[in-house]
């Protein structure tokens, strides 16, 4: 028996966002209205497959019921915003969320694929001395609709020709520190049936080293990258201090030894190279004993540098050495290229970039995003 009409919303109520409504969420209002339970289905299918900005766009419903949604309900995407765009072709999402902060997403380029870089949260929990976005702070955490928008709003400027290829939890913030969020959206991105339908395999969560949360990516289905940046504690400890104090190097990799990898799946542990610091022959060798016997491949990120970071870009030959001593010790290792630093857009260099603070070289192109 079908529960009674959703009755008429008092005046000047707040209409429900249904973007910031999950399955069971989408279901309730849907019996709440009196409707069978497909349409929810068919309203998360114009959410997401779509990317519907209004509730008259879904014609699939009746006008009637259309009118009656409406007048409770809407569909929150975030006003226009700015996108920088640098000379190597990645751009870097200016994205206003709906209480006046700014989160940054970079949509990164290389060859016939299309890597988009997501944020979980607004500035970041942990202190990262290398990190740009470590200096703001922690502001909040994101919403799942709010990370799952920013491949909405990255979308809606691709050509049918042009679809992304994969997805990295590697902007601002860090995951596991908003665990339940990131594995919400996860589930709205990979849903075959109403969802964007992201195969797992192409999604990349990164995480500094939150060690007790690395098993709860597994479930997932996604891949898992940690970035260790360290061999010893020492060092550790004057480049990540917050999370090393917490989970130092034995905890972490202990962690990292226990988590269920998937046939043909492997670890990416990704390393920052800084110069002088973490960027010896010692240290490639020490990494190298560090992570013996696991199934895993290695990120090498010479530093993308930053006004007063008080660190440096290593040379372009210290960093071939430090791949060398590691690729003789049987590791697969790959310099990850650095892109849209003009627009500080590359790894470690998100912040509160604006058009009010351009760097040289900066290019804009249009007026939304």
């Amino acid at each position: 028996m079908r529960a009674a009409p959703h009755s008429d919303p008092a005046p000047n109520a707040p209409r429900t966002n249904l973007l910031a409504l999950d399955v069971d969420a989408m279901a309730r209002l849907a019996h709440d209205l009196g409707w069978p339970r497909y349409r929810a289905m068919q309203v998360l299918r114009w959410l997401y497959r779509k990317r519907a900005r209004s509730v008259e766009e879904m014609t699939d419903l009746p006008r009637a019921e259309r009118h009656r949604l409406d007048a409770l309900a809407e569909i929150g995407r975030s006003e226009p915003g700015e996108i920088l765009t640098a000379a190597d072709g990645t751009k870097k999402f200016l994205i206003p969320l709906a209480d006046g902060l700014r989160i940054e997403s970079v949509l990164i380029p290389d060859d016939d694929r299309l890597t988009l870089c997501l944020s979980t949260q607004v500035g970041c929990t942990l202190d990262c001395g290398f990190c740009l976005t470590a200096r703001m702070g922690l502001m909040r955490n994101l919403k799942p609709h709010e990370i799952v928008e920013q491949v909405l709003t990255v979308q809606d400027h691709l050509p049918a020709s042009s679809p992304l290829k994969n997805l990295v939890f590697m902007g601002m913030g860090e995951p596991l520190a908003n665990l339940e969020a990131v594995s919400e959206a996860i589930r709205r991105l990979t849903n075959e049936d109403w969802g964007l339908g992201v195969p797992a395999r192409r999604i990349t969560v990164s995480t500094a080293g939150l060690a007790p949360r690395l098993a709860a990516i597994a479930p997932l289905g996604v891949n898992l990258a940690v970035s260790l940046n360290a061999t010893t504690n020492t060092q550790r400890d004057r480049l990540m201090p917050a999370v090393n104090r917490l989970y130092p190097l034995e905890t972490l990799l202990t962690a990292c030894r226990a988590y269920p990898l998937p046939p043909r799946r492997t670890l990416t542990f990704e390393y920052v190279l800084l110069a002088g610091v973490n960027d010896s022959p010692e240290d490639a060798r020490r990494l190298a004993t560090l992570l013996r016997g696991m199934r895993c491949k290695i990120n090498l990120i010479p530093f993308n540098e930053f006004a007063d970071s008080g660190f440096q870009r290593p040379e372009d030959q210290t960093v071939l050495i430090f791949q060398s001593v590691l690729t003789k010790a049987g590791y697969g290792v790959f310099i990850r290229k650095s892109k849209g630093r003009e627009i500080l857009g590359a790894c470690g260099q998100l912040g509160r970039l604006s058009t009010r603070a351009q760097p040289r070289g900066l290019t804009l192109s249009g007026t939304r995003c």
